[in-house]
């Protein structure tokens, strides 16, 4: 009933069960290991528009989608109609969708009048949504949060003059800036988003099994679900949603054999894209997610944190898995 394709301007998309954008996560790697399974729609990291106009190098690198299935959605972030603009040109060759970040409510982020700081100011959000559609023949979506703090509980409204503006989809996450990620999302607000308008709306926050993924399309009637923490050490959570949505049934635990080859692939595709040093670094994060729980994870991970070389970090994974 909740689980279906889902048209986003011209795309259509396999099915509604997508994974967020996460700056410092959702590379091609995690992106790859998300879609093969199950995700419908992965996401680039956010991608900052004054760095796409001032070509910076290391931006490049976020945005290569070489060897990747499609569709694949590049999220932007910027307040600047200029370089938000400009960042649309550039991108419309590249991505399947372009999504403008609106609910980013990292210090450093928000200190430039970026991510969920344009919460605050819905004529300078108007501008930069201009820009951005007129500036690429790819569909367009937002993401926002409910509000900027519970005195400024903007959602509907962002909705509303987003969609006027040529937005696609909207995406919403069900916490205010000032929440962060503290307490529990309000689906009560998503519900309102999505009877306030008539483009797909998609809600994030909380979903972290199939049980909250099944609330948040009972709930509030959404069009989508958008999985973020909920898919850290956890990608197959988007073919368990999918399955329970399907059957009403949960598929068994996964195993840790399972769970070492998954390991394996996430290992081998870091390393076909990064130099090896920054691959090893970089695989701390998934490593500690993917055996948290697991008997002796505290020590395993105390052990890899100090490698620094590849066949040292693969004796003490299959170590830990096999033993």
């Amino acid at each position: 009933m909740y689980l279906k394709k889902i048209k986003i301007g011209n795309q259509e998309i396999s099915n509604n069960i997508f994974l967020a954008p996460m700056a410092g996560i959702t590379d091609k790697a995690y992106r790859k290991i998300c879609k093969e399974n199950g995700a419908g729609l992965v996401y680039t990291e956010m991608i900052s528009s004054r760095a796409i106009f001032h070509d910076d190098a290391k931006t490049k690198l976020l945005m290569d989608t070489t060897g990747e299935t499609g569709p694949i959605a590049f999220q932007i972030f910027g307040s600047e109609e200029e370089s938000m603009g400009y960042a649309a040109r550039y991108l419309d060759d590249k991505a399947d969708i372009i999504d403008i970040n609106m609910g980013c409510p990292a210090p450093k982020v928000v200190k430039n009048g970026d991510g969920s700081k344009l919460l605050l100011d819905i004529k300078k959000a108007e501008k930069v949504i201009e820009a951005v559609v007129k500036n690429t023949t790819k569909p367009v979506t937002l993401k926002i949060r409910k509000g900027w703090d519970l005195n400024n509980i903007v959602a509907v409204d962002f909705a509303k003059m987003a969609e006027s503006k040529g937005i696609s989809a909207i995406a919403i996450h069900g916490r205010t800036r000032s929440e962060y990620y503290s307490g529990k999302a309000d689906l009560e607000i998503i519900k309102k988003v999505k009877e306030a308008v008539r483009i797909p709306v998609i809600g994030n926050g909380d979903v972290v099994d199939e049980e909250t993924a099944y609330q948040m399309f009972e709930t509030t009637g959404v069009d989508g679900i958008m999985i973020g923490r909920g898919s850290f050490g956890n990608p197959w959570i988007f073919d368990r949603i999918k399955y329970y949505l399907e059957t009403g049934e949960k598929l068994p635990e996964v195993s840790k054999k399972e769970k070492f080859e998954i390991i394996k692939e996430h290992v081998e595709l870091e390393l076909a894209e990064k130099p090896e040093i920054t691959a090893i670094r970089e695989l701390r994060k998934p490593l500690a997610w993917y055996t948290k729980g697991l008997e002796s994870s505290s020590e395993f991970r105390e052990k890899i944190n100090k490698i620094e070389d590849i066949k040292e970090l693969m004796i003490e994974i299959e170590k830990f898995f096999n033993k």
